[in-house]
């Protein structure tokens, strides 16, 4: 059966009828308004995040079926913490403190995109992306995380069923106080160079011209 396929990003949960769906649907026939409840349904977990949506439709009855892609990991482990970016010096400074199971719960969300067979597979490469955003993961370093979790520590969590509920409220409060410490260690490292290239300029300024050396004449004496 023939089939067209409209590709757009949207903001989870508040897709509507303007561009660039609207235009891009009309020519197909379809009840928009069908289409954007739909996706707005398969995409109301990702409220605040730009989700990459496909609207697959059958030319012949009108039907439609939503394809939802998900944001990549590091998207998600924002949303879930509160904050708009990671650590710029993820060796020295953290941006914030992931619980597992809030790791645990993007890993489920991201497993159809993943190489992973399984959800502990699936975790330990979201905590891999913690490791580039200078994250902690339930207070250690990911790399322990992920030793962690290969000693079975966590295999609670990767049952099916498990609760994935955590105080998001303390996570992002707590990560509020890493991005506030991170922006005054980098104001005040701004700070510093700033002066440190003022007492340079003021130096070179104050620094005695140097005097210029008369020119030597290293012509041979004219002979008599």
């Amino acid at each position: 059966m023939p089939e067209s396929t409209i590709e757009s990003l949207v903001e989870g949960g508040k897709a509507n009828a303007g561009p660039p769906l609207g235009p891009a649907l009309g020519p197909m026939g379809i009840n928009i308004g069908d289409v954007v409840n739909a996706i707005n349904e398969k995409t109301k977990d990702f409220a605040g995040m730009q989700v990459p949506v496909k609207v697959i439709i059958n030319s012949s009855d009108k039907s439609f079926r939503i394809e939802v892609g998900t944001p990549p990991v590091s998207a998600l482990i924002k949303k879930e913490l509160g904050i708009e970016k990671g650590s710029g010096s993820q060796a020295t400074q953290k941006a914030g403190d992931f619980p597992m199971k809030g790791a645990v719960k993007v890993a489920r969300m991201k497993q159809d995109n993943m190489l992973a067979k399984t959800v502990k597979a699936a975790t330990k490469e979201v905590i891999g992306t913690c490791v580039s955003m200078g994250l902690l993961v339930e207070g250690m370093d990911p790399r322990e995380a992920q030793k962690a979790i290969d000693e079975g520590k966590f295999d609670d969590l990767f049952a099916e069923g498990a609760s994935l509920e955590y105080d998001r409220e303390a996570a992002a409060a707590a990560a509020k106080e890493h991005q506030d410490k991170l922006a005054k260690t980098k104001a005040a490292a701004k700070e510093e160079a700033e002066a440190q290239a003022a007492e340079k300029a003021t130096a070179e300024a104050e620094k005695p011209a140097e005097k210029e050396e008369p020119k030597k004449d290293n012509k041979a004496p004219a002979k008599k």
